[in-house]
């Protein structure tokens, strides 16, 4: 079960599923680190330019 980001983040350094779902629909599906408040790729190379509204434990 996916958790809103406005309600809990996960814990920094926990690679976690995420997704954007809002009016617009479900996107931007796949595995993300958060470090701060920044979003990376789990191999740390690279930063998303956009803020999850969802994630769940993988």
């Amino acid at each position: 079960m996916y958790v809103a980001t406005n309600q809990k983040l996960p814990a920094e350094g926990e690679e976690v599923m995420t997704k954007i779902d809002d009016h617009k629909g479900v996107r931007n599906e796949q595995k993300l680190v958060r470090k701060g408040n920044l979003w990376f790729f789990p191999d740390m190379s690279m930063y998303v330019y956009y803020q999850p509204t969802h994630w769940k434990a993988v």
